[in-house]
């Protein structure tokens, strides 16, 4: 489970919020552009620091404010950004090995994404919806106790988001672990979320549960 209150003073506003999230939930954060989504999985992940508060991952202390503050790669939290990040001299296979804990592993989660067949390909080969499936496998070859999302479909036309959506969720009920969701789309969020977190200037304003 992953517990998180913190707080962050931001240039135009102040960041509140106070959640928590279990193995069995895809928690999404939802809200304007600029209301603190990104900011939040940014304090969890150990790039940005908060204020004050507290995060922690199955009741281990990743952020206590002047007392704990974890280094980025011992959180054991996978990211994966809007853009992907994936590093266009790295073949597909050295970008999923980079970070992994087991290379069986690895080469498992390329056989669940379909994309063993790129394994030498570079990142400029191959399409955008390929792109996002080497990006996950990459996060999940780390074996993290959580997800981080970042708007990981924004880029995808139709067809392939939702493609995208259900490969998804079948990867969050095989591998169990929870996941929190940063989208724009309210039918996104309706989908793929277990919860949905409503949030405007760094302030939680509602929450809903859905059928995700």
């Amino acid at each position: 489970m992953l517990t998180v209150t913190i707080q962050k003073k931001l240039a135009h506003f102040d960041l509140d919020i106070e959640f928590t999230v279990t193995k069995d939930e895809i928690l999404v954060l939802f809200g304007p552009s600029g209301s603190g989504k990104t900011t939040i999985l940014n304090c969890i992940a150990g790039l940005t620091k908060a204020t004050s508060g507290s995060i922690q991952l199955n009741n281990r202390p990743l952020f206590e404010a002047k007392k704990v503050n974890v280094p980025i790669q011992r959180r054991k939290i996978g990211y994966l950004f809007q853009d992907y990040a994936l590093f266009p001299h790295l073949t597909v296979w050295k970008n999923i090995a980079y970070g992994m804990k087991s290379e069986s592993f690895a080469k498992e989660l390329m056989v669940e994404l379909r994309i063993d067949h790129l394994e030498e390909k570079y990142p400029n080969e191959i399409s955008g919806g390929e792109k996002q499936r080497v990006a996950i496998a990459r996060a999940l070859a780390t074996e993290p106790d959580l997800l981080l999302l970042d708007e990981p479909f924004s880029a995808l036309d139709d067809a392939t988001r939702a493609r995208s959506h259900e490969e998804l969720l079948r990867l969050h009920k095989l591998w169990e672990i929870p996941i929190i969701l940063v989208t724009h789309s309210h039918s996104e969020a309706e989908k793929l979320g277990s919860r949905i977190l409503y949030l405007d200037e760094g302030k939680l304003k509602s929450a809903m549960l859905t059928y995700g």
